[in-house]
């Protein structure tokens, strides 16, 4: 995400109504206890600076995190200022164990893992690097495709922008993609990488959309599967049959603030929102819990521009949220746009 765009964004943000998150363990003045974010039901313990990076390795704008079948966390950022390796590979426990992906620098983005026969894939949309607009590799990094624009009318004229931002995955094989940071459309790719449809668009009207960030397939109603798609700059979550057909969308600024990405487990819906919050929610959009959330602590992040003071941080709140991933226990990953780069581990209590 570019500066200029959260900004303006924010300035039309009235103060956001919250009861605050419950946070324990902050007065420990030894230090010794993480604070603990969230509510009765939804507990978790804030383990911040997740991660042991290498000597000559810095994060530079953490993006995206997807994790492989075996518990390995992937986490993709920037790398702006020194050309790194654009993903970084860790263990459960945060040791690093690889990286890859210097072709992707300053691109380095959206990131998702999918399992294919006995072998997983990390599928990437790299935004801002001029051509490996979309890539699937190995969990090494090595390359199986690659493509730059989409071939179909929408994108004939040559100066209409494509900087991709995340993909999700279809249960038929196939992938869909979200051109947030581009003309805002959405294509949905068949399980041969064939772009079969486009369909949103530029606009606020249902079915329309202003940087479609992310989107996931949710299928936690086993017969009507949807597809959620973080409307960001509109402010709210749609929902899309299979086909690219509109279904719902949320009321502005009621049920997400700047939505960033989605993810399922189990029955719940998790929502990284750019606006210094998590969100938790059940069926029907009902919210579990707004980890972090803080009107007060809002305001600051976006009238002082912190994302570049990790001094003025606080524990126990974020900053921006730009994505998150379920581990298998439960416990959620957060990374976050900030330009040092942040990643927390939110460790279940409850």
């Amino acid at each position: 995400m570019q500066r200029r765009e959260f900004l303006k964004a924010s300035a039309g943000l009235a103060a956001v109504a919250s009861s605050g998150p419950i946070i324990l363990g902050a007065e420990d003045k030894a230090g010794s206890k993480k604070p603990t974010v969230g509510t009765e039901s939804h507990l978790y313990e804030c383990q911040h600076n997740w991660g042991e990076l290498p000597a000559d390795y810095a994060w530079q704008t953490t993006h995206n995190v997807a994790l492989d079948s075996e518990g390995l966390v992937y986490i993709t950022h920037q790398g702006v200022g020194k050309q790194m390796d654009t993903v970084l590979v860790f263990d459960a426990k945060g040791k690093f164990v690889r990286s890859f992906g210097k072709e992707f620098y300053g691109g380095g983005h959206g990131i998702e893992i999918r399992k294919e026969g006995s072998d997983e894939f990390c599928y990437l949309s790299n935004t801002w690097t001029p051509e490996l607009k979309l890539m699937k590799t190995t969990l090494k990094g090595e390359k199986i495709w690659s493509k730059n624009r989409p071939e179909c009318k929408e994108y004939e004229d040559p100066k209409k922008p494509y900087n991709p931002t995340n993909i999700c995955f279809t249960d038929d094989g196939g992938f869909i993609v979200g051109d947030g940071y581009g003309s805002n459309y959405l294509m949905i790719y068949d399980k041969d990488a064939k772009l079969t449809k486009t369909f949103a668009g530029s606009g606020n009207k249902l079915g329309q959309c202003v940087t479609p960030h992310g989107q996931w397939i949710d299928a936690r109603v086993k017969d009507k599967l949807v597809l959620v798609v973080c409307d960001r700059a509109n402010h709210r979550l749609q929902r899309f049959d299979l086909t690219g057909k509109a279904i719902s969308a949320t009321e502005a600024d009621k049920v997400v603030l700047f939505p960033a990405h989605a993810k399922t487990r189990g029955e719940v819906l998790l929502v990284p929102d750019l606006y210094a919050r998590v969100s938790l929610f059940g069926k029907d959009d009902k919210v579990l819990a707004h980890l972090g959330d803080d009107s007060e602590w809002l305001k600051k992040v976006q009238k002082e521009n912190i994302r570049a003071k990790p001094k003025e941080w606080v524990d126990g709140k974020f900053v921006h949220p730009h994505d998150a991933a379920f581990d298998k226990d439960g416990n959620i990953f957060v990374v976050e746009w900030v330009s040092t780069g942040r990643v927390t581990l939110l460790k279940k209590v409850i």
